[in-house]
């Protein structure tokens, strides 16, 4: 899958990638899933997540009858998150099909959500004040979620996140800031009370996810909200640094699918912290299956499907910055195209 821009963070730049769709069918009704593989989450191609899915379920076929036994035996066997993330989604997916109801409804979930978060990925000044008002104007975004941590420097950082700032001027955006673990501890205090004057919302993942140990004297005095994410893959990574942040950006490809993104949210709420859900590189299969979430989070970042040309998919929709399911299809609603 081609992107419409690159996307360039502070561990590198993708431009595409390749990922594995998964279908599960039974008596005549056929759920879709998708796995996104990277760095990450377990498996680095498609071809690695096929092979592994197909080796766990050659000797453990009954890890097909619930998403929640599934996902119990997955993760016994290492199977990678992301793969099993195709086959967690494509169960659920074939349940609310059979059921012949929104996937959200079977969930015990509203049809609702609020506007997602809209990424700009690190580039140069000139290159921003172009694309963001295109990017504002296609997708109607009403938050812009800034990446930073550039290897060249905060004083990189700082220029990117003010051009981004004047770009959006009167455009009615807020601006929040993923710096992708980019930043060390100093680089973050200083950095967070840069953005704190210049109407940051929030920042996610600013230290390295190898560097929990320095969350407690970041999260002591900060300015801003800070969410993690590469720090979180499961509901246990929650209660250990609660007591250290604001809130969890949970990825359906870091945890393994709805199963433990339900329980993520749950150990969230359980630490009075607030709730985010993220994408990974997706089309609007797995884009689809977070939205049928939207109800359980505070804030929504689902948005990689919006930068691809094309996407292999369709059946979302997208009103005033807000990514939704159809609220009487069956499923997730999204159907491959192509």
């Amino acid at each position: 899958m081609k992107k419409r821009y690159p996307l360039r963070i502070s561990r590198g730049e993708s431009a595409g990638s390749v990922n594995l769709f998964v279908t599960v069918s039974h008596d005549g009704v056929s759920g879709i899933g998708e796995g996104a593989p990277g760095g990450l989450t377990g498996a680095d191609t498609a071809p690695a997540c096929e092979d592994q899915i197909r080796g766990f379920l050659d000797t453990h076929p009954e890890a097909l009858k619930s998403p929640f036994s599934g996902w119990k035996l997955a993760r016994e066997n290492g199977v990678a998150p992301c793969a099993w993330a195709g086959v967690d989604v494509a169960l659920w997916d074939w349940l609310a099909r059979a059921s012949k109801q929104p996937l959200y409804r079977i969930l015990g979930l509203p049809h609702k959500g609020v506007a997602t978060s809209v990424t700009i990925g690190i580039l140069p000044p000139e290159v921003v004040r172009e694309r963001v008002p295109e990017v504002v104007n296609r997708t109607g975004a009403r938050y812009l979620k800034v990446k930073l941590g550039s290897p060249e420097g905060l004083d990189a950082d700082c220029d990117m996140y003010a051009a981004v700032q004047e770009a959006a001027s009167g455009l009615g955006v807020s601006m929040r800031v993923d710096a992708n673990g980019g930043w060390d501890l100093v680089g973050a205090h200083r950095m967070m009370a840069w953005l704190k004057e210049r109407d940051c919302d929030s920042v996610a993942q600013p230290l390295p996810y190898d560097a929990d140990e320095d969350l407690p004297a970041l999260f002591a005095d900060r300015v801003l909200p800070i969410f993690i994410d590469e720090s979180c893959n499961f509901a246990t990574d929650v209660a250990r640094l609660a007591h250290c942040v604001d809130g969890v950006n949970l990825k359906l490809m870091k945890c393994g699918g709805i199963t433990e993104a339900l329980r993520i949210v749950a150990a969230a709420r359980a630490h009075g912290l607030k709730t985010m859900i993220g994408c990974m590189g997706e089309s609007s299969v797995a884009i689809g299956a977070g939205a049928s979430l939207a109800a359980l989070f505070d804030h929504i970042d689902l948005d990689s499907h919006l930068n691809l040309l094309p996407d292999p998919a369709s059946g979302l929709e997208l009103n005033e910055g807000v990514v939704s399911v159809r609220a009487a299809v069956p499923g997730h609603g999204v159907e491959l195209t192509c």
